[in-house]
């Protein structure tokens, strides 16, 4: 999912985020496990309903503020899409303090993704990742039950704040941006996109909400480690049942987070990099671990047959794109779309599927979680200090 609006792809099988596996192996892929207090481990899974296929999870620690009052919560997807730690309400079993808007009444938000919504309350938390800790974190509690959800969020698709829905108890973002917003949400004026909500017992109005009380990538509140992330994942050559890997915060500030050559692809103002494809170049094309496939154009375009969200050629097709930062650096990305009706129906119990793709944006390139198999990607967050030069940049 990529900053304010993302992508989370409908499933053939109808599911809104994940599909249920129709087919079958046995393989659990590993990394290398890199160790330190700034690593940790991600499973590639079907996730708490087991129905999820290239997600990654992992389990982070919510505490309410300077207390010991503190809850695990595992299954929460990874992604370096979006920002901001978001927990269904049904999963969290602690209370967390209500942010308030100037005026006293409690702050509501709605973030819109491009088939579907996430809604309820600004809260803060102490949040503890391996070793890393960030106090006083705004996060998102996701329920439509606590505030009563504006027709301007709920027409954004439908709401997600369920684990049916959601497939994951949470969201994980560690993406590019600070904030989940930044500066178009400060003020209230005909340019602020209406994340962020007062709702006093009358109704919910959008607000003007300050950078420091926005929803935040917890990275950026970290001691230490706090420039990016890097996301480390065994190569999938075929379907598998899980696979095993690593989170590691900084970029340049340990030993296992080094650059080691990688090449770096500074991004547009948007957060986007141009992807060329068949000699098109699509400039709105983005890395997005939240994403389960990979979504690109439209079978028009492609001449790939679609099968409900995912693509279904007659034999699996075996491309070529070259990706190209602002900065000018380019590298050429091999890739493979298989028949996703055939790799759900022949393998019922897997949940990594290295050629997963489908339609998507007419102006890029979603490369969603199958990118990340096999590379170390680095995604450095903007505003923060960091080797490599210019930020925010992808690196791998």
């Amino acid at each position: 999912m990529n900053r304010i609006q993302g992508v989370w792809a409908a499933a053939s099988c109808g599911a809104l985020l994940f599909v249920v596996g129709c087919g079958g192996g046995s393989s659990h892929l590993k990394v290398s496990s890199p160790s330190g207090a700034n690593v940790q481990p991600i499973t590639v899974s079907g996730g708490p309903t087991g129905q999820y296929v290239d997600g990654a999870f992992t389990s982070v620690t919510v505490c309410a503020p300077g207390t010991s009052t503190c809850q695990t919560i595992d299954g929460v997807l990874v992604d370096t899409g979006s920002s901001g730690l978001r927990i269904l309400s049904s999963a969290l079993t602690i209370p967390l303090a209500q942010q308030h808007a100037p005026d006293g009444n409690p702050v509501v938000e709605c973030l819109a993704f491009l088939d579907s919504y996430t809604w309820g309350p600004v809260q803060t938390a102490d949040v503890q990742i391996a070793g890393e800790k960030a106090n006083s974190l705004p996060i998102q509690v996701l329920s439509d039950s606590d505030f009563p959800v504006p027709t301007s969020c709920s027409d954004n698709g439908p709401s997600a704040d369920t684990i049916s829905s959601l497939g994951a108890n949470g969201l994980l973002g560690v993406g590019s941006f600070a904030q989940d917003c930044g500066g178009a949400c400060v003020s209230t004026g005909a340019s602020n996109p209406e994340l962020y909500y007062e709702c006093p017992a009358a109704g919910c109005s959008v607000v003007g909400e300050n950078l420091a009380q926005q929803v935040q990538n917890p990275v950026v509140l970290f001691a230490t480690d706090n420039n990016g992330v890097v996301l480390e994942l065994p190569a999938a050559s075929s379907p598998a049942v899980s696979m095993s890997g690593s989170l590691i915060f900084g970029i340049g500030t340990q030993s296992n987070n080094a650059l080691n050559g990688a090449t770096i692809y500074t991004l547009d103002q948007f957060g986007n990099f141009a992807t060329t494809y068949k000699s098109q170049v699509y400039s709105g094309s983005f890395l997005d671990s939240g994403s389960n496939g990979l979504y690109f154009l439209t079978s028009g375009i492609t001449g790939l047959p679609g099968c409900g969200g995912f693509y279904c050629p007659a034999t699996t097709q075996n491309l070529s794109a070259t990706n190209k930062g602002a900065n000018g650096a380019s590298g050429t990305v091999n890739f493979s779309v298989g028949n996703a009706d055939d790799l759900f129906n022949n393998n019922p119990t897997d949940a990594v599927f290295g050629d997963l793709a489908g339609p998507g944006s007419i102006d890029g390139f979603d490369w969603g979680l199958p990118f990340f198999f096999g590379r170390s990607v680095f995604t450095s967050i903007a505003g923060q200090t960091s080797p490599g030069g210019t930020q925010p940049y992808w690196a791998f």
